[in-house]
């Protein structure tokens, strides 16, 4: 297969499993998942183009040696803790029926156009008490480079009602990963045993855990946590085979740049919109929107297998980003 070929973005539909899966070259990078009992669509699995998984089993599929903390972590999403008081974040389907959390409605596949690497996919942001709050409509951008391969995300959120995005640290685009991705702890935790059922008692094991973080302003490790920054990637191996997410923030953004909710433990976010927690108070922004009006959030996320990427590759990524 030639370099174009093993390029080539081909979108392959399955309204039965509730998905569309994306191939890169013929081999599956990701899909776009609407299933009933995430309460939001998601991309999930992330793949690398050395075959790598770099996103969390668990609920979906659970693995050995996972953590199963915070069911609704899955894939790589975009909802909000705080919408109008309705929570979108932590709705899972380990949560309780209840009118205080939010879903994201999956409503149709706009678009599936291989050549130009487009999925567009609409959906709806529904209260607890089945009110409609936004509509949304989603473009993702896939294409590949080598050992790269991008998603651009861009997500235009209209008001159908007055919105407000209440100051909230739980938010707003999200990855969880797998466990090599973590950063190392001496903390006890509870992980899943080999035969997939949680263990009964907490340990520390750092077996294969080698995930670290490097900010746009030259931060690392846990000191990440509720900084700015343009960008964040995040760094380690896989099994031998050095792997990396990047997240790329855009200037156009609201709340830019954004503060990083990028933990050790294996959620790896940002949230522009919830500035008061990491500002320790210093800041808050309660975003609103008037019923009618839109705004657009920009991501762009690099998954990378192989080698790893330099700051100044990830700086040409967001310099050529921040135009689009």
């Amino acid at each position: 297969m030639d370099q174009k070929g093993k390029n080539a973005v081909q979108f392959v539909g399955n309204p039965a499993e509730k998905k569309v899966d994306v191939l890169i070259g013929g081999d599956l990078f990701t899909s776009y998942i609407y299933p009933d009992n995430i309460a939001k669509p998601t991309l999930y699995p992330l793949i690398t183009s050395t075959g790598k998984r770099l996103t969390r089993g668990f609920p979906l599929d659970p693995q050995p040696g996972e953590r199963f903390d915070h069911p609704h972590h899955v894939g790589f999403w975009l909802n909000y803790g705080d919408v109008n008081g309705y929570d979108f974040w932590n709705n899972s389907f380990s949560e309780p029926d209840n009118h205080k959390f939010g879903v994201i409605r999956h409503e149709k596949v706009v678009r599936a156009d291989g050549k130009k690497g487009l999925l567009e996919v609409t959906a709806k942001w529904v209260s607890g008490d089945q009110e409609d709050l936004l509509a949304e409509t989603t473009q993702f951008y896939f294409s590949a480079s080598g050992n790269t391969r991008q998603i651009d995300r861009i997500t235009t959120l209209k008001a159908l009602t007055d919105v407000a995005f209440n100051d909230n640290k739980e938010g707003l685009i999200g990855i969880r990963v797998i466990r090599a991705l973590e950063l190392p702890s001496d903390s006890p935790e509870f992980y899943l045993g080999a035969d997939g059922k949680p263990m009964k008692e907490k340990t520390v094991n750092n077996d294969g855990v080698t995930g670290n973080y490097l900010s746009s302003e030259g931060l690392t490790g846990g000191g990440v946590w509720g900084t700015r920054g343009k960008w964040m990637y995040l760094y380690g191996r896989v099994d031998g085979d050095p792997v990396s997410l990047t997240l790329i923030d855009h200037p156009s953004n609201v709340g830019y740049p954004t503060y990083w909710h990028a933990r050790g433990y294996g959620l790896f976010a940002a949230n522009p919109l919830g500035q008061k927690i990491f500002s320790e108070g210093r800041e808050e922004l309660n975003f609103s929107l008037k019923k009618g009006e839109s705004v657009t959030f920009r991501y762009r996320l690099l998954v990378q297998g192989g080698n790893g990427l330099s700051k100044q590759e990830i700086d040409r990524s967001f310099e050529e980003f921040s135009k689009k």
